[in-house]
């Protein structure tokens, strides 16, 4: 799927969702304020959405993609507004660098610490390519559209939206916005196969808008790939062979991000309720069952007798007016989450502090 053609085409229920307090953003829209408790069970946070302290004149946003945390503890985020597309902050929320004009469809970031030195990976769909660079943006290499595989005929056909890395340095691309297939290169950018794609068994993608390794079972590593308009994630081992699909009901999922032993996504959209500003954050836990839906309906697991044994996820919704299109989480290393928006009035992440 085109995006041009994508954007055409919590411990409250229905009842506290009513009754939550809101105020009225500068563009219109009616948010939670900032103190109110989103999530379920264990995984409940406050609502900050006042962290960023950008002046908006000197480092202005359009789409916040995707964010990820150094080892120096700065948080980066990556923008399609090509007078800054990465913006550093501390975790006060304060800019201390930005850097970037050359990424026009700035997408994916993903951080890789490779023998010690922090690098990050730049999806950018315009350009159709993946962007290698040191952590203040010198270009380390640059990977083309994948020729080789046999089924692009050219570069407008392969729209990348995420990488993965592997802990031997395989890197794993998410062509999400153009063919659906997943393309694996190792460390030096050489092909090594493709798998998933368009198609109708369950072993292939649509909408492949994200990928991660997810290494929780470490006796079994994996790769986690979204599957956003089937509202699921799909489960691959490292060569690309289909295991199986977690059920997101509901839920159009961007990319998996994995801390400990769970996996978040931020839930651009219900799919109840397209394209009417509708999204969540859900979080599964080690076993893939969600535990917990920020700004979303409470997690309920129904098995198909009726009974509630966590086999099969219910439908899932926004119920709480937090967040517009989200479209990425970070966790960082206070456990502190941080979301960023797609389409939603060039507005800044907003950060979310646990609940103990």
């Amino acid at each position: 799927m085109q995006r041009k053609d994508f954007i055409k085409t919590t411990s409250f229920g229905l009842l506290g969702a009513m009754l939550t307090p809101l105020h009225r953003s500068p563009y219109g829209q009616y948010l939670a304020k900032n103190e109110v408790i989103l999530g379920h069970n264990n995984k409940r946070y406050k609502i900050n959405t006042r962290w960023s302290q950008a002046d908006v004149a000197r480092y202005p946003v359009n789409n916040c993609h995707e964010m990820v945390q150094d080892k120096k503890g700065r948080i980066l985020l990556l923008t399609d507004e090509t007078r800054n597309n990465v913006l550093i902050y501390d975790k006060n929320g304060k800019i201390l660098d930005s850097w970037g004009k050359e990424y026009p469809g700035a997408h994916g970031l993903t951080l890789f610490n490779e023998n010690g030195e922090d690098v990050l990976f730049i999806c950018d769909n315009t350009r159709h390519q993946v962007i290698k660079t040191t952590i203040d943006g010198r270009v380390l290499m640059t990977l083309d559209y994948p020729k080789e595989t046999g089924v692009y005929a050219k570069a407008e056909e392969y729209v990348p939206t995420e990488t993965a890395i592997a802990p031997n340095g395989d890197i794993y691309v998410a062509d999400g916005y153009g063919k659906d297939y997943v393309i694996q290169y190792n460390h030096k950018g050489e092909y090594i196969r493709h798998f998933g794609g368009k198609g109708d068994t369950a072993a292939h993608l649509s909408n492949a808008h994200g990928v991660c390794v997810d290494m929780r079972d470490k006796a079994n590593p994996c790769l986690m790939v979204t599957s956003r308009v089937q509202n699921a994630f799909k489960k691959y081992d490292l060569e690309g062979k289909y295991l199986e699909t977690i059920d997101l009901k509901g839920a159009w999922v961007c990319r998996p991000v994995i801390k400990g032993d769970y996996l978040y996504a931020a839930v651009l959209q219900s799919n109840s309720r397209q394209w009417a500003q509708s999204g969540f954050v859900t979080i599964l836990d080690k076993n893939n069952k969600v535990v917990s839906n920020l700004a979303g309906s409470t997690p309920l697991q129904r098995s198909p007798d009726g009974q509630y044994s966590g086999a099969q996820v219910e439908e899932m919704y926004q119920t709480i007016k937090a967040f517009q299109y989200p479209h990425d989480v970070l966790i960082d290393d206070e456990e502190n989450m941080y979301v960023a928006q797609w389409n939603s009035g060039k507005t800044y992440p907003i950060k979310l502090e646990p609940v103990v």
